[in-house]
């Protein structure tokens, strides 16, 4: 029989099944004077083929890594001999850089039987600041000048291989026992529990075994020049070094594998008999405690959702200074931003309290959903990031804070970002081939994330919630520390449920996309039609080739109470629902459904009535879906926009927090793509607002009370803040004053946590120089990350020529962390004077995609970089800047950000006239 190069498949995006790890015994050294590490592992592999002579056995590895040594041991086939083993030394070890891979070479004379070998290899690399791999983070010196440093991994999707010559595939899961040397006065971190800690004095050397023997590591040379004792240069004593050992850890794919080294401090709690701790560096630390509690809470309920008890004896969080994603769910041991887990409850607002809670929640989820149960390849990211988005951010808030509305703030996050980019003609499906890198990169977005949450969120109302869960837990325990698929996931939900989930969810995953569904009301019913939604509003019949099927959850309200028929099923281009036209009915209950549904005017002009009596038969979802369909369609070109303003003054008197976020939400769509606009209209889209939001903040006012509901908080702070961007003189005057306290007499007592961003924004916005400077010094000592977040808004805020100069400037200096640089190109998107941002990014071009090479954040900066456009001569103009530069790593962010601004410039030039003349008639203008 044929047998494949041992290597890589047919087409060389992936390695070849023939041999696959199953146990790894890692030991890693980390020198942070030097910034350097060095490691030695065993492996021991299962070749499920003889390897001709001369084929390698290839592993994934990458840059900074370098590969110093190899050795394979066999079972001795030599009766005679003493040892169990035989060993053979590397001929060729072939780095092959672009693939991010390397060929081993050993008697190339001979086949490498099928059966079991293990391979010892030892390396050394360079830490850096890339937030990949194993990388360094800054954090303040406790001198108060300066800054020290840690080291800490950040592995997935495919960065492992920086860290350690591994199988790199979440397929090739193994078991991992990793032992850490490191200096004494440090303390070293893994996915697992400590077993042992041995003192290794002065020369930290590696621990030997009958593979890494001396004469394993003397072959080597220079390879460990950190064994040799060195002496601190600040006190002159010699260093000591010791050797943690940790537990092996259940089998697991290597992009969930971490450690860390540095001097951090510990927080820790238990639940059950699980330890529970967060780490932090000591500026850090005391921030870290309702994180710590929420994971307590948040744990057990996992458990009797799962039916599945967590796997270790501990779970460990650390908080990192640099960090390319939010958090990252490695198993047992979370890392993830100080914005996403630090929460001070003296001088935080609800905002950050929700933010940890629901990355908390979401991260360990993924302990059940990608670790234990792991996607087979990136083409079913979905599977690990829409559960966790869904349990992790709905289901479990839902359960722990109820007032929170979670399932209703999914609506106007999850499912709205899902949908923007989804009306796209460059989306993408949920499932994906993905056959390199960049690919793997760009699907980390809101199609996995969100869209893919939203279509679970749909089969859970379809099927009911108590069923989903039940299927889901069928699932996790069927594929239990393996690999699954989509199939998979249909298939435990199937028989649960009893119904056809394969036939139902199959086109919502596999195709591009999402429907509208237009509403005909005739003699013989409602004429229900789906097609295939474009932000442009112009499919091609190639392009609206797909027939979803489509759960339309008709709510109808008879005697004033509403009658929902959840049966309805849409599997055809058009059917007709026997539904009398006097009769009051919304399509979409719940706004559960992924997809928008048009409506006639007239029936548009009742919706509205009916949304805006009070105790309406319309739920807070319901109303939020209307406002929403109703602004969208008309951006795309399916309505007017004077309808959907129509709409919005029908239920202006709305009182419901997410409804009016929605409308704030709505307008600001409109905003922001009128922004080139002449002023008479822009001003007059400000004044609708007004009418809407300034009575809100005026009747409740700035100060917020300790004992006040979440809704009431939230209402505030929607209110008084989109009434300070629409320029209300009375919320403007009283943030004036609140801050003039501030500068004057560092007093901060009268900025609320959740107006913070906005009061320092308006401030740096109107105001002079030495306001700029005062946000620019909370920039700089921000006692919490939410400072640092409202301070990064602000100094994007300023019409100041100069002043917006020294921010760009700023950007790129070293003051500003790499993964603060979008907040500050997203802050100034929202500046009048963003097209010096446009400028100033062509300029620096170069410097931008250097520093970003490889991160998450890329596609976050080249779309920062022009997303506010909204004409056809500015999406020319970007398109003809780029096709002069290598695009691929960023490729689909660009050509979405293009649709994007064309779909913003064709509303513009369709509405233009519509909307002045609304502006007109209801004299805002």
């Amino acid at each position: 029989m044929m047998v494949p190069r041992a290597g890589q498949d047919d087409q060389g995006a992936r390695l070849q099944k023939i041999v696959k790890p199953e146990y790894y015994q890692i030991t890693l050294k980390t020198d942070l004077k030097t910034s350097t590490f060095s490691g030695s592992a065993e492996i021991k592999l299962e070749l499920s083929h003889s390897l001709p002579p001369a084929t390698p056995i290839v592993l994934n590895l990458a840059h900074p890594l370098k590969l110093n040594k190899a050795l394979l041991a066999l079972p001795t086939s030599d009766t005679s001999s003493t040892s169990p083993t035989t060993k053979i030394k590397s001929s060729e070890i072939k780095v092959i850089e672009d693939k991010e891979r390397v060929e081993l070479y050993f008697d190339k004379t001979k086949e490498t039987p099928k059966g079991k070998a293990t391979i010892a290899l030892s390396w050394s690399g360079q830490l850096n600041g890339s937030m990949k791999g194993y990388y360094l983070s800054l954090y303040p010196s406790k001198t108060g000048s300066g800054s020290d440093h840690y080291a800490v991994t950040q592995f997935q999707p495919t960065h492992a291989r920086r860290a350690f010559p591994c199988f790199d595939e979440p397929c090739f899961k193994a078991i991992f026992q990793i032992s850490m040397i490191s200096r004494s006065s440090t303390v070293s971190l893994c996915n697992t529990a400590m077993e042992s800690v041995e003192s290794l004095g002065a020369l930290g050397a590696f621990p030997r075994s009958e593979l890494l023997s001396d004469e394993f590591f003397d072959f080597d040379t220079g390879a460990y020049s950190s064994n040799i004792s060195s002496s601190s240069p600040s006190t002159g004593v010699k260093d000591t070094w010791e050797l943690v050992r940790f537990l092996p850890t259940p089998p697991m794919s290597s992009y969930i594998v971490a450690f860390a080294n540095g001097d951090f401090l510990r927080n820790a709690s238990s639940i059950n008999d699980v330890d529970l701790a967060f780490y932090a560096t000591w500026d850090n630390i005391a921030q870290t405690s309702y994180a710590l509690d929420l994971t307590a809470r948040v744990l057990p309920v996992y458990e009797r959702l799962f039916e599945i008890k967590y796997p270790l004896r501990k779970l460990d969080t650390l908080v990192v200074s640099d960090f390319d994603l939010g958090a990252m769910e490695n198993l047992g041991l979370i890392t993830g931003r100080t914005s996403v887990y630090m929460f001070d409850e003296k001088k935080n607002g609800i905002s950050a309290k929700k933010r940890v809670a629901s990355t908390a929640s979401h991260e360990i989820s993924h302990q059940w959903f990608g670790n234990l149960v792991t996607m087979e390849w990136w083409d079913n990211l979905w599977l690990n990031e829409a559960f966790a988005t869904f349990v992790g951010e709905v289901i479990m808030m839902e359960e722990i804070e109820p007032s929170w509305k979670a399932s209703s703030s999914f609506v106007s996050g999850h499912l709205s970002r899902a949908l923007s980019l989804d009306a796209l003609r460059s989306s993408h499906p949920i499932e994906m081939p993905c056959p390199d890198e960049d690919t793997i990169v760009s699907i980390f977005d809101a199609i996995s994330y969100s869209k893919g949450a939203s279509v679970l969120n749909m089969l859970a109302s379809m099927v009911g919630k108590d069923i989903f869960l039940k299927g889901v837990a069928l699932y996790l325990k069927s594929h239990l520390y393996g690999n699954a698929k989509t199939a998979d996931l249909w298939a435990g939900i199937a028989k649960t449920s009893g119904q056809d989930i394969v036939g139902i969810m199959e086109e919502w995953t596999t195709k591009i996309g999402f429907p509208v569904i237009s509403v005909k009301e005739t003699a013989k019913g409602l004429v229900v039609r789906q097609n295939r939604f474009l932000s442009t509003g112009d499919p091609s019949p190639e392009e609206d080739e797909t027939l979803w099927k489509i759960p339309l959850s008709l709510l109808r309200v008879v005697d004033g109470r509403a009658v929902v028929d959840r049966d309805l099923l849409l599997t055809t281009r058009e059917v007709v629902v026997p539904v009398d036209g006097s009769t009051d009915f919304k399509f979409n209950f719940g706004t559960s459904g992924v997809y928008r549904v048009l409506y006639e005017p007239e029936r548009l002009v009742k919706l509205g009535e009916l949304a805006a009596q009070k105790n309406s038969a319309l739920s807070t979802n319901d109303r939020m879906g209307l406002v929403q369909d109703a602004m969208v369609l008309a951006s795309s070109g399916y309505s007017i926009t004077s309808g959907a303003l129509n709409l919005i003054s029908k239920v202006s008197g709305e009182t419901e927090n997410l409804v009016l976020g929605s409308i704030r939400l709505a307008l600001g769509q409109l905003g922001g793509s009128w922004w080139e606009q002449p002023k008479g209209d822009r001003d007059g889209i400000r004044a609708f607002g007004l009418t809407i939001f300034a009575p809100i903040a005026h009747k409740l006012g700035l100060d917020y009370s300790s004992d006040e509901d979440t809704e009431v908080t939230e209402l505030r702070t929607l209110s008084v803040s989109y009434a300070a961007d629409c320029g209300d003189s009375k919320v403007l005057a009283e943030y004036k004053k609140r801050f003039q306290l501030f500068k004057t007499s560092n007093d901060e007592s009268g900025i609320p946590s959740d107006l913070r961003a906005s009061i320092y924004s308006d401030a740096v916005s109107r105001g002079d120089v030495s306001d700029y400077e005062t946000v620019l010094e909370v920039y700089r000592k921000a006692p919490t990350p939410a400072h640092k977040s409202a301070a990064i808004a602000a100094l994007g805020s300023t019409e100041d020529e100069s002043l917006l100069d020294r921010t760009l400037a700023l950007i790129l200096s070293s003051e500003v962390k790499t993964q603060d640089i979008s907040a500050f190109l997203y802050s100034i998107g929202g500046n009048p004077l963003r097209r010096k941002l446009w400028s100033f990014f062509k300029e620096h071009y170069h410097e931008f995609i250097t520093r970003f090479k490889g991160n998450f954040q890329l596609s976050n900066v080249i779309l920062a970089s022009f997303s506010y456009f909204s004409s056809t001569d500015d999406a020319d103009a970007v398109e003809k800047f780029f096709s002069q530069h290598d695009s691929a790593p960023y490729a689909a962010s660009l050509r979405q950000g293009l649709d994007a601004v064309r779909a913003k410039a064709g509303w513009v030039i369709r509405d233009g006239k519509d909307v002045h003349q609304w502006l007109v008639d209801n004299a805002f203008v």
